[in-house]
């Protein structure tokens, strides 16, 4: 929120999803773990990185799959309120399912004309049991769906690169791999604060679907070192 004589003025909406992997094969060599130790700190990054910008509301939610999808938090909670609720692993790896729950959050309503573009991050460490090129077809025939910024994390050596890629959705960004704790709790923090700046920004307030060029183009490459003589995954 913006001050201003006589009351406050409030930024426009960006929201914020998380869409994580919590399969069985998360709970082996500890990746569950780390990918909730990588969440919590990454969210005081990225309430300083909201502060920066008051001309963005950041709304943050969480999206989980495995045996089917849910809300893992539901509500679009501003970044000042939010916290994480940690994960246990188990189940298959229905992807499809979590892109229709995102889906249904992006149409009008729920969302309003005047937001900026939601950011979409999806983490995985594995391939969809499910039909997962229906549902993201789904997701990107919606104005929102295909004006969203999409990131893309894969956790070890076995996550499908290929569906991600398609997530993605420009042949410029690819996935950003993570091998270690390390290296997946510094894509994480980079995804909290780069990419939520570069959303706010006023480039990203063009109509990039009309254009042709990516909602993605316009953020940042990450700059960050990874050490493979520490890779567990």
């Amino acid at each position: 929120m913006r001050k201003r004589p006589g009351g406050a003025l409030a930024g426009r909406p960006l929201h914020f999803i998380w869409i994580a992997d919590k399969s069985g094969s998360m709970g082996i060599d500890g990746k569950i773990q780390a990918l909730n130790h990588a969440i919590h700190e990454a969210i005081p990054h990225m309430k300083e990185a909201a502060n920066e910008n008051p001309n963005a509301e950041v709304l943050v939610r969480a999206v989980v799959f495995s045996d089917g999808a849910q809300w893992h938090i539901s509500k679009p909670t501003p970044i000042s309120d939010f916290k994480w609720k940690d994960l246990t692993a188990g189940g298959i790896t229905d992807m499809g399912k979590a892109m229709n729950l995102v889906a249904d959050q992006l149409k009008i309503p729920p969302m309003t004309d005047r937001a900026l573009p939601p950011v979409l991050v999806l983490i995985s460490d594995g391939q969809p049991t499910d039909d997962f090129n229906a549902s993201l077809k789904n997701l990107l025939s919606l104005p929102w769906g295909k004006k969203s910024v999409r990131i893309a994390i894969a956790i070890g050596e076995d996550a499908d690169l290929d569906t991600l890629q398609k997530f993605i959705g420009n042949v410029e960004i690819g996935p950003f791999q993570a091998n270690n704790p390390e290296t997946l709790k510094n894509y994480i923090k980079w995804t909290s604060t780069a990419v939520l700046k570069a959303t706010s920004s006023p480039m990203s307030q063009t109509d990039s679907s009309d254009s042709g060029t990516p909602p993605s183009s316009f953020i940042p490459e990450p700059t960050i070192s990874t050490d493979s003589s520490s890779d567990i995954w």
